[in-house]
């Protein structure tokens, strides 16, 4: 088959821009064949491009032959361009098609295609992982990753607007972020290194100079976990506020939800729409409970957790079932959290760490930061860590470590919880876990 040249064709509209009002205008359109009707001398051609759907319609006694010849030949998946006069349709996608004077074929496909870019026919997620670009020319899918750009347009505007710098910090580190979390080993010239799991001590030391900032990127955990909510590869939104406690990073944390919620609620109306799921902007503030309110809810539910433990699975989808809406779960056990996260001053068996869930899913973790060098040095002891290997870390404590908090947050299970999707693998776009290496 002849493949055209691109030439001196440039798109003047998208799908999206293509309306009753520019009929009989000519037009260039781009894009990848999505279906084909053949109804004998009636051909429609769904052609798709990044903004949604158009119908091309090739009728034999009203198109040139030469355009007629060409679309017999056409597949799904194959790229083209099509020239031709814009014509109210009313039954046609949008109310409008366009019948061609010229089409040409950029590029083929090999047929069977490993998916159909349809949905009607579906097909497993390590199928669909498989061919992943294949995969993500379903609207569906396209919709999925437009919520997580509005997402992150929305957070960096109001981070920003709340006066937090954005930093980048190194991903590659000489010793662990945070005791006893898997690491994936990286092999550093002569020495071995490895995959940061966390920017927490960097954006610490960061808040000395810059007092907020805050970074969106990617962190590695080796952990064997394979849930529909963890992976090895993940991106996270961190901030980390100088002269601030637990309750003052708490109130951007639930303030950052609110806006992320409602600007994706007021922007991505059609995504929302093709994904059948609706937004609801929480009310702020968001309900406060402490781990031992939360251990008494569960016994009366007839689940036993013992002071100090972490909670299970199973429990917290019993806590999503008592409270389905945002929340936080506050002092929690010094020996539970981090060895940098703050102990109470009034009891010190309790730290000034959070979680915040919605339902029963964990979406960020954060909390107080010890600024206190000696009482640093000795969490880490409890924690059977060694100061050798925090070394760097501790000495900016010797240049005015100011009180400080901060948080968490991970893109993935937010984006689930905006998009409705209940597989963390959905809403990344190449996923890494324990199994999964490629594509």
């Amino acid at each position: 088959m002849k493949i055209d040249k691109l030439g001196a064709w440039r798109r003047s509209h998208y799908s999206a821009d293509i309306s009753p009002e520019l009929d009989g205008q000519e037009v260039i359109v781009f894009g990848w064949v999505q279906e084909i009707r053949d109804l004998g001398g009636l051909r429609f051609v769904i052609l798709q491009d990044k903004n949604g759907q158009l119908q091309i319609t090739i009728h034999k006694n009203k198109v040139v032959a030469e355009v007629v010849e060409k679309a017999k030949t056409l597949q799904k998946q194959y790229s083209i361009g099509v020239k031709g006069k814009v014509k109210t349709m009313k039954n046609a996608p949008g109310g409008v098609e366009i019948v061609p004077n010229e089409l040409r074929i950029f590029s083929v496909s090999e047929q069977p295609l490993p998916l159909d870019i349809t949905g009607r026919t579906k097909a497993e997620i390590d199928v669909r992982l498989d061919a992943r670009v294949l995969d993500l020319r379903r609207e569906e899918n396209q919709a999925i990753f437009r919520i997580q750009h509005a997402a992150l347009q929305a957070v960096r505007a109001f981070l920003s607007k709340q006066g937090f710098m954005e930093v980048f910090t190194p991903r590659i580190i000489v010793s662990a972020t945070e005791g006893g979390a898997a690491l994936f080993p990286v092999a550093y010239f002569t020495r071995e290194a490895f995959l940061a799991q966390s920017p927490q001590l960097y954006k610490e030391q960061l808040s000395l100079d810059f007092e907020k900032v805050f970074e969106i990127g990617p962190f590695f955990r080796a952990e064997e976990s394979h849930t529909r909510r963890h992976l090895s590869e993940f991106i996270s939104v961190d901030i980390e506020q100088a002269f601030a406690n637990a309750e003052d990073v708490m109130n951007v944390l639930e303030e950052l939800i609110h806006d992320v919620c409602k600007y994706v609620a007021d922007n991505c109306k059609r995504e929302l729409e093709l994904l059948g799921h609706k937004i609801v902007v929480p009310e702020i503030p968001f309900k406060r409970l402490t781990y031992r309110e939360i251990l008494e809810e569960l016994e009366n539910e007839k689940i036993h957790i013992n002071w100090g433990e972490d909670i299970p699975t199973a429990a917290y989808r019993v806590l999503g079932k008592l409270h389905p809406y945002y929340y936080f779960i506050t002092d929690w056990p010094t020996k539970a959290k981090a060895f940098y996260i703050k102990p109470n001053d009034d009891n010190p068996e309790l730290s000034e760490g959070f979680d915040l869930m919605w339902h029963w899913v964990e979406l960020s973790s954060g909390g107080a930061r010890i600024h206190d060098k000696e009482l640093l040095m000795k969490r880490l002891a409890e924690q059977g860590l060694s100061t050798e290997s925090f070394k760097t870390h501790l000495a900016t404590f010797d240049y005015g470590m100011p009180p400080h908090a901060g948080w968490g947050l991970g893109l993935a299970r937010m984006v689930m919880v905006l998009t409705g999707v209940k597989n963390i693998r959905e809403v990344v776009l190449f996923p890494r876990d324990q199994f999964r290496l490629t594509p």
